[in-house]
């Protein structure tokens, strides 16, 4: 391979390094922005590879330029992303350092803006002067050497990278378990990444231009390489920071984003780079590139759709994540609310069809009210007569009273129990598990009696089936969520407190779990709802950090010493201090909260009949539940906090006296 060609082949390569380094920087970005913006550790990431992304982009620019001004003006903005990134590094080793535990105590705090106020002064001198970097060099690559101040900033930058390695290596030392010793482990050694991406080493060797250009494209593609694998494999620790979820989900989502996102991206940049060099067929390369473009991401995301349930059965959702494999199952066959009625509305429009009848309806059945769930055809019964007409005495528990289909020639296996009411045939829809009576079908009526032929027996069985199948199916899945809600709102908690401590930090989980009960924190919210759950009596009721407030303190003489009574009695005021003034009102926008908490609660009714009678979806049901949770919450709250500043003079006068 002659020379020409080997610095040619390099040259291509190093575009395909830098550009992947620039998308899989600039994906670690937005990962980080859209799952813990709020997180330190997830902030001071985001702006070590703002750094990275800066740097790189300048690489693709001034690998595509030809004019010398506009490289050296591309060289030197890259030096936003140099002189920034040992601060960046320094801030991101300081809030590792303080998610251990060990917070700063003002020291670190001003070195980081120290660090960032050097960054700033040498990035305006790298652009504005020749001080830190001077005269462009087009060969055998496009760098510039080093100005009269540039071994300052090689000052600046060992000592920012030492500190904070040492930062990080103190952070491993502080962490418990193995999984968050391993993940800092990971950290240390791919910090060394960005020191070795961004500090330009070119700069330190002023005959640069007369040294091999094979050696230097060399080991500036293995470099680059390098930076790639690394950069990838720091996305794994660092997706652990500020998410509140399980580590499962956390691997689950990294590892799709890194698949359909970086591979994708770096996919479709090597067609964009190297099918424009080719000629296939006597086709024009620029005529086959955007084909090949489009067939490259549908291509890898058919295979990616296809490898991560395999990836994900290997490397997360092992043997000891069962219960994950069935959550899994279970998300994909939910039937929602809009589904059944969906199957619901199908079944009707068959049953129509086949019977050559104009409508039809389903009704369910709680105790002798009826509600309409769906319907077919413009000739309905009306809400008012499905509530009087008390259908389910209509229907014999055992089965009996059926009409006979057919005459005598009707079997035992072929009655159906079709009863005549106004101008409908009902049919009894039964639970599949047990046989309870649940709901009703009901078709327009052809006749007075109902005058089914054989075959329409048939096919008209495996309709209603079906329809009462869906109805039994909603039931069971409207207790289910109604459960599922308790399970979502604990567990919201616990995923607080856990991701606190996940390394190590147990004075961060202790102040969550203490501060509750000083002001409406998310954790005290929990804290509330539980106790509202179990109004009635449960644990959550006399939790200890509700048994810790002042006012169930003063509630418990007059209750007699019964801490339940005591608790209830506190939340009992809250609520009745949101009733309105106005006449009671069941739809009223002012008495929604009221009459959420009166129902749900006090009465303790079932989620989906509180929501009926206040004419509401179950949607529009959870989330004013939970605002008028919050409420609680905020109220108890502040008279705690009332009671504890009425305390505080007579602390003070009794601390006077004693002295």
């Amino acid at each position: 391979m002659t020379d020409d060609l080997f610095i040619l082949l390099s040259r291509q390569i190093n575009e395909v390094l830098t550009a992947a380094t620039v998308i899989i920087a600039a994906s670690m970005l937005l990962y980080n922005l859209s799952h813990g913006p709020r997180d330190r550790v997830t902030r001071a990431s985001s702006v070590l590879l703002g750094c990275v992304s800066a740097i790189y982009i300048g690489d693709v620019l001034v690998a595509i330029s030809r004019a010398p001004q506009t490289i050296e003006t591309l060289l030197r903005f890259e030096w936003l992303g140099i002189a920034f990134a040992p601060a960046a590094l320094f801030h991101l080793s300081d809030a590792l350092l303080a998610t251990t535990g060990l917070h700063s105590r003002g020291r670190r705090r001003r070195v980081v803006r120290l660090l960032y106020a050097f960054a700033a002064l040498f990035f305006v001198l790298a652009c504005t002067t020749d001080l830190i970097v001077r005269d462009l060099l087009m060969e055998p690559l496009e760098i510039m050497q080093a100005g009269a101040l540039f071994p300052l900033f090689v000052v600046y930058f060992v000592i920012a990278s030492l500190f904070a390695f040492n930062n990080v290596l103190r952070a491993r030392r502080r962490c418990l378990t193995r999984a968050t010793y391993r993940r800092m482990t990971y950290l240390l050694f791919a910090l060394v990444t960005p020191m070795a991406g961004v500090f330009p080493f070119s700069l330190l060797f002023p005959n640069a231009a007369e040294a091999d250009a094979k050696l230097i494209w060399l080991l500036i593609n293995i470099g680059n390489l390098g930076i790639v694998l690394m950069l990838a494999f720091m996305a794994y620790p660092l997706a652990f920071f500020g998410p509140k979820k399980p580590d499962r989900m956390i691997k689950a989502e990294l590892l799709s984003f890194m698949l359909r996102g970086p591979a994708t991206g770096i996919g479709v940049l090597v067609v964009i780079l190297y099918v424009p060099r080719l000629s296939v067929f006597g086709i024009p390369s620029s005529a086959l590139m955007p084909f090949v473009a489009v067939a490259t991401v549908m291509g890898l995301q058919w295979l990616f759709t296809l490898a991560i349930p395999i990836i994900e059965q290997k490397l997360i959702y092992t043997d000891d994540q069962e219960q994950a494999r069935q959550l899994q199952a279970l998300s994909q066959h939910l039937l929602t609310r809009d589904d059944a009625k969906q199957l619901l509305e199908a079944t009707l429009a068959a049953i129509c069809d086949y019977l050559r009848v104009p409508s039809a309806f389903v009704a369910t059945l709680n105790g002798e009210r009826a509600t309409l769930e769906q319907q077919v055809g413009p000739l309905q019964p009306t809400p008012e007569a499905l509530e009087t007409a008390r259908l389910s005495s209509l229907f014999q528990a055992n089965g009996g009273g059926q009409t006979a289909l057919n005459g005598a020639q009707a079997g035992a296996e072929d009655r159906i129990e079709l009863v005549p009411w106004q101008s409908f045939w009902l049919v009894g829809l039964r639970s599949w598990r047990g046989g309870r009576l649940i709901g009703v079908l009901g078709v327009w009526a052809r006749g007075a009696a109902p005058d089914l032929q054989p075959e329409e027996v048939a096919v008209f069985r495996v309709l209603y089936q079906r329809a009462a199948r869906v109805l039994d199916d909603m039931r069971l899945q409207a207790e289910l969520f109604a459960r599922l809600e308790d399970i979502i709102e604990t567990s919201a908690a616990v995923s607080l407190e856990g991701a606190s401590v996940r390394y190590g930090n147990a004075a961060e989980a202790a102040r969550l779990t203490e501060q509750g009960s000083l002001e409406a924190t998310p954790e005290f919210v929990e804290v509330i709802w539980g106790a509202l759950r179990d109004y009635w009596g449960g644990p959550r009721l006399i939790d200890a950090r509700l048994m810790r407030l002042q006012q169930v303190q003063a509630n418990l003489a007059e209750q007699g010493g019964d801490a339940a009574k005591a608790v209830r009695a506190v939340l009992n005021s809250a609520i009745e201090s949101l009733k309105p003034q106005s006449a009671h009102s069941l739809t009223a926008a002012e008495w929604t909260l009221y009459n959420i908490l009166d129902l749900r609660f006090v009465k303790g009714q079932k989620v989906r009949d509180v929501a009926r009678k206040l004419a509401m979806s179950d949607a529009d049901f959870y989330r004013k539940q939970r605002i008028a949770v919050e409420r609680v919450a905020q109220i108890v709250a502040g008279r705690e906090k009332q009671l504890s500043a009425a305390q505080m003079p007579t602390i003070r006068h009794s601390a006077s006296a004693l002295r």
